[in-house]
C-alpha cells in the first residue's frame, strides 16, 4: 500500500508498505480522509518524542471497513466509520470510570514514542480495535467525519468547564481548536464568548462563527470573565487567561505547545480561581459526530486545502503556511 512516512526527522516520503492485518478485535479500514494534526507538525522535527521515525502519523480520520479480524461481528465491510484516536485498554480503572483519555495502557495511533509505536491514517489502509471505532451518521462526508477527532476534542474541555450557561467565555487562541472550542460553547448555552488572537483574519473567522466579541492580543489586557479557555499553551497566553477571570472563576488549561510554563500563583490563590486540564476525548465522539452532522458546529469553514496522498508531503507544506487551519489527505 502507499504511505506517507516520517523516514527521518522533519523528512516524509510517500512509500509503499505492507497492507495490514487486522489481529484479533480489530479492523482495518481503507482511508478515505485524514487530517494533519498541529501536534503533527510540532513534532515531527523529533522534539516532543512522539514521532520518532520511521512512522505513519495520522490520527484524524475517517473510511470504510475493508477486512475484519477474529472475533469482529459488530462491523462488517463498507460500514462508514471513524475511531477514537486514543487505544484505550477498558480495563484499568480510569478506563472503568469513563476516562478513557487517562487510560493507564494509553496508546495514540500515529506515535511512536519510547513506550509503543502504532502507524498512523495517513496511508491508503490502518488497523484499530474495534472498540474505538463510531459509525458516521447518514450523509456526513468522510472529509466533515475527519474532525470528530478535534470536535472532540473542543467538546471534552467544554465539559471540563462544566455548566457554561449564562457564563461570559474567554477563548484564548482562534486556531483550529480555539475556533471548534468558540463553536462547543456557544452551542453549550454561554452567553457571551470573547475571542483573543494575534490574527485578524483568524479573529474574523471567529466572529462568523459565532464568537460576540473578538480582541488582538495587545488589546485584550482589561477583561473580566467568568472562564477562560486557553488553547494554545505558552507563556504569554496563559498568563492572560489567568489574569483575565473574575473571583472564583476557572481557567481551562487545552494547549500545550509548551511543556512548561509561569504561572501567575498569586492571582490563582488570592482570587481562588479553579484551574483545569484538558487531555484530548473521554467519551465525546458520538456527540462530536452528532455536532457536525447536523451543523452544531460547522468544519467546512475550516478546511484549508485537501491533497491526495501521492502529494502527501506538499500538504505538509500547506499545513505549515501562515494562515493555515486543517489541511486534509483525502482518498481521491
Amino acid at each position: 500500500m502507499k504511505a506517507l512516512q516520517l523516514v527521518a526527522p522533519s523528512e516524509l516520503a510517500v512509500v509503499d508498505l505492507p497492507v495490514p492485518s487486522p489481529g484479533a478485535g480489530e479492523v482495518r479500514l481503507r482511508v478515505k480522509a485524514c487530517g494533519i494534526c498541529g501536534s503533527d507538525l510540532h513534532g515531527m522535527d523529533g522534539s516532543s518524542g512522539r514521532r520518532i521515525p520511521p512512522i505513519v502519523m495520522g490520527h484524524e480520520a475517517s473510511g470504510t471497513v475493508d477486512a475484519l479480524g477474529d472475533g469482529v461481528s459488530a462491523w462488517k465491510a463498507g460500514d462508514r466509520v471513524t475511531f477514537d484516536s486514543t487505544v484505550w485498554c477498558g480495563e484499568c480503572g480510569y478506563c472503568r470510570e469513563g476516562r478513557v483519555n487517562l487510560c493507564d495502557s494509553r496508546q495514540v495511533v500515529g506515535v511512536s514514542c519510547a513506550e509503543f509505536k502504532r502507524d498512523g491514517a495517513f496511508a491508503e489502509y490502518v488497523t484499530v480495535p474495534q472498540r474505538i471505532l463510531h459509525r458516521l451518521p447518514e450523509g456526513l462526508s468522510f472529509a466533515e467525519a475527519a474532525f470528530a477527532e478535534p470536535v472532540g476534542v473542543a467538546l471534552h474541555a467544554v465539559r471540563r468547564a462544566g455548566d457554561i450557561s449564562g457564563t461570559t467565555v474567554l477563548v484564548v487562541g482562534a486556531g483550529l481548536i480555539g475556533l471548534l472550542v468558540i463553536q462547543a460553547l456557544k452551542r453549550a448555552g454561554a452567553a457571551k464568548v470573547i475571542a483573543v488572537d494575534l490574527d485578524e483574519g483568524r479573529l474574523q473567522l471567529a466572529r462568523e462563527l459565532g464568537a460576540d466579541e473578538c480582541h488582538l492580543s495587545a488589546n485584550a489586557r482589561a477583561l473580566l470573565v467568568d472562564i477562560a479557555m486557553e488553547v494554545v499553551g505558552a507563556a504569554p497566553t496563559v498568563d492572560l487567561a489567568v489574569r483575565s477571570v473574575r473571583k472564583g472563576g476557572k481557567v481551562v488549561l487545552v494547549g500545550n505547545l509548551s511543556p512548561n510554563v509561569p504561572l501567575p500563583l498569586q492571582i490563582v490563590v488570592t482570587r481562588e480561581l479553579d484551574v483545569l486540564g484538558s487531555c484530548a476525548i473521554a467519551g465525546e465522539y458520538p456527540d462530536a459526530l452528532e455536532a457536525i452532522a447536523s451543523g452544531g458546529i460547522r468544519v467546512k469553514p475550516l478546511i484549508t486545502a485537501a491533497v491526495a496522498l501521492e502529494q502527501g508531503k506538499e500538504a505538509f507544506v500547506k499545513a505549515k503556511a501562515p494562515g493555515a487551519l486543517k489541511v486534509l489527505v483525502v482518498d481521491e
